[in-house]
């Protein structure tokens, strides 16, 4: 069996250390080591049940901890046996969540831990390892679900799994609170038939999209228990239940960026404002920019803010005070993926926003940075680029926020729900003759 490539597969850091934790307990328990990567779980789980001294308790945290390194341990095993690879989820209680190469498997190793150790049955793991495997030969020698992404079943790649099942994209939706409400409390047989006449009606849908909305959402609403309200099994699919809110309900919103774009770029902007002075750099900040710096990521940790903005809290932009639910429904569902935002932290800085106004600041800076410097300024299509986009994603969320016309939302979804968006609107627009919205 070969030795997994942890370049290839790197192993998130804090897995990393519960693993050793665990290691080192189950060690001092048993006098001798155990070896997490080949030893019989059976026999584990003799070792486990001395660290414990007693039933496994799902909220302590020690006992979390040692879920948390066996997972690292079980994931590893069947990262030397199949290639699978960590990728990044921030669905996933451990940040991160296993996938495989050669078919579309998601498993999140320290829900299968915690599974095992609260039926005291570790032996659960050769189970589950048992149903990979099978489903990993039939990948083989049937149909692979890797051929969706186009060619002759290529590899999947961690890249692959994070664009298709990471929730690192944001984005503000303004929602109609009435279409909302009344969304989430019909029944999804009644939900299914609205979506599926709006595919009939949405004439620059493309075949495939209208394909993948029949099967993966009309489908879904169909598998729902159609004696109750879609918000009423909110619990079991909660992400379509958010979706027919965005369907339904959205009257307006921006653009989609990665998390860390809105974070460390695009609202701290709008606290900055477009000052016309600007502080001196210090010798490391000048040699960043002399060996190619942008000036808009240097503008935005050099200027200080013209507003103050929350040392904690979303985004380093609200208070958790002002994050709040778009139902109350909603409250039976652990992650959610939509939130209601109280802009009224915001609401004024919008007001003056002006995106020439901030734009001629940048490009001041700039020239100000460059003149001490004494290197002309770096103007990088990358640069261009990520300004235009800035101004793009506050001048929308401006529009959303002042006219006031339903509830801001922030709505979490992966990079090819954010690809999908077009065709959504088109969706959309075909349900403005739908009976729940009118």
């Amino acid at each position: 069996m070969s030795q997994p490539d942890t370049q290839a597969h790197p192993v998130p850091q804090h897995v990393h250390q519960a693993q050793l934790q665990v290691a080192a307990a189950l060690e001092k328990a048993e006098g001798k080591p155990i070896d997490l990567l080949k030893a019989p779980w059976g026999d584990v789980e003799k070792a486990v049940a001395k660290v414990l001294g007693g039933p496994f308790q799902v909220n302590q945290p020690e006992h979390q901890t040692l879920a948390l390194g066996l997972a690292g341990a079980f994931a590893m095993r069947l990262i030397m046996e199949h290639q699978a690879f960590w990728f990044p989820n921030r669905d996933s209680p451990e940040g991160a969540t296993l996938g495989f190469p050669e078919a579309i498997i998601m498993l999140s190793p320290f829900g299968a831990a915690m599974d095992a150790l609260g039926q005291s049955k570790l032996g659960r793991l050769d189970d589950l390892a048992a149903d990979i495997r099978r489903s990993l030969g039939q990948a083989r020698f049937g149909n692979n679900p890797a051929q969706a992404l186009g060619g002759q079943a290529p590899k999947l790649t961690p890249v692959d799994y994070q664009r298709l099942f990471d929730p690192g994209f944001l984005q503000f939706v303004v929602v109609d609170p009435a279409k909302a409400k009344t969304a989430l409390e019909t029944k999804p047989d009644v939900l299914a038939r609205d979506v599926r006449a709006a595919l009939g009606r949405a004439q620059d849908l493309p075949a495939e999209a209208r394909q993948q909305f029949e099967g993966q959402i009309v489908q879904s609403l169909q598998r729902l228990d159609p004696s109750k309200s879609l918000i009423e099994q909110a619990e079991r699919a909660p992400r379509l239940a958010e979706l027919m809110v965005h369907l339904f309900a959205t009257v307006n919103g921006t653009g989609s960026a990665p998390e860390d774009f809105w974070h460390d770029i695009v609202l701290p902007l709008l606290f900055i404002g477009a000052p016309t002075t600007f502080p001196p750099l210090d010798d490391e900040e000048l040699e960043l920019f002399r060996n190619g710096a942008d000036p808009l990521p240097l503008f935005v940790d050099v200027v200080p803010h013209a507003h103050p903005a929350p040392d904690e809290g979303l985004l380093g932009a609200f208070e958790m005070s002002d994050i709040g639910l778009l139902h109350p429904g909603f409250a039976r569902v652990g992650a959610l993926r939509l939130i209601r935002i109280d802009p009224t932290r915001i609401k004024p800085l919008l007001a003056g926003f002006d995106a020439q106004k901030l734009a001629t600041s940048i490009k001041t800076f700039g020239e100000t940075v460059a003149t001490a410097a004494g290197k002309p300024v770096n103007d990088t299509p990358q640069g261009k680029e990520m300004l235009q986009a800035s101004l793009t994603l506050l001048s929308d969320l401006k529009r959303g926020v002042g006219e006031g016309k339903g509830e801001l939302c922030l709505r979490r979804l992966t990079e090819a729900e954010a690809a999908s968006e077009r065709a959504l609107g088109s969706v959309r627009k075909g349900l403005q003759g739908s009976l729940i919205i009118t």
